[in-house]
């Protein structure tokens, strides 16, 4: 495993250690308001300073951990388990190609942004339109690497003496093709898991994300906003969140191993 790899995999553990350990303890209750305590900087009792309402911002980095997470992984799994099958069929059939890609084509029209203030206006906001949305907007990109690789796969010798044998579509797209296609899967997942931190703080920018009060990296950067002048740090740890997960993904998807 190439360094690089090695420090997105640290990255990436840490970031998902943080999450789950805010699930059963964070420094402070990251929804408790102390105004006397507000905006105030870095110190031994709020590691990262306080926001606008006195509420621990440690706590709510550990807590909008947990909510960036849930929403990356639910997305990417939702764009995975459409994505890759319809990819594997596009590539294993010709005709069904141009259907399954023409699909695609037409997903990439609609990005996540307007998919979101679709669902949000006809089901109300909720973390789960945001993993709707990113999730169906990432369909197209795994049908392609999917198809790309079922295409090399198919013009090995191993899938001719497997047709020779008679032995089925799906018998020889479960035993065949996904092992092999496997590592472009994995690889593709990482960079979705690291798009979709993006769409879904982006989202909550916007508000169409997590409602209020809970603790999402977007929201707080949107909240940051009145205070840049004065307390930077109400944008800072957010920000660094965001951008170090996004790096220790792209890290742990795109790295080559060489030896």
């Amino acid at each position: 495993m190439s360094w690089q790899r090695k420090v997105g995999a640290v990255i990436v553990a840490l970031v998902a250690l943080a999450a789950v350990v805010s699930l059963v303890w964070t420094p402070y209750d990251p929804l408790q308001t102390e105004v006397a305590a507000r905006l105030q900087g870095s110190s031994p009792a709020h590691w990262m300073g306080t926001d606008q309402f006195g509420r621990d911002i440690a706590s709510r980095v550990m807590d909008g951990a947990r909510l960036t997470l849930t929403v990356a992984v639910g997305a990417v799994a939702l764009s995975g388990l459409v994505g890759v099958p319809l990819g594997i069929w596009a590539g294993m059939r010709r005709g069904a190609s141009r259907v399954v890609m023409a699909g695609a084509d037409l997903l990439l029209a609609f990005p996540a942004l307007l998919l979101a203030i679709v669902f949000t206006a006809v089901f109300g906001a909720s973390i789960w339109i945001v993993v709707l949305a990113i999730g169906i907007a990432g369909i197209p990109a795994f049908v392609r690497v999917a198809r790309a690789g079922t295409m090399q796969v198919m013009q090995r010798d191993y899938i001719l003496a497997a047709r020779i044998a008679k032995v089925s579509g799906p018998a020889i797209a479960w035993r065949h093709v996904l092992p092999n296609i496997w590592p472009l899967v994995l690889t593709q997942v990482s960079v979705a898991v690291a798009l979709a931190i993006l769409a879904e703080a982006g989202l909550s920018f916007l508000g169409l994300g997590a409602p209020a009060p809970y603790a999402s990296w977007g929201r707080m950067l949107q909240a940051s906003q009145p205070y840049l002048a004065t307390s930077p740090h109400l944008a800072l740890w957010p920000g660094a969140a965001i951008a170090l997960t996004v790096l220790g993904f792209n890290l742990l998807g795109n790295a080559d191993d060489r030896r």
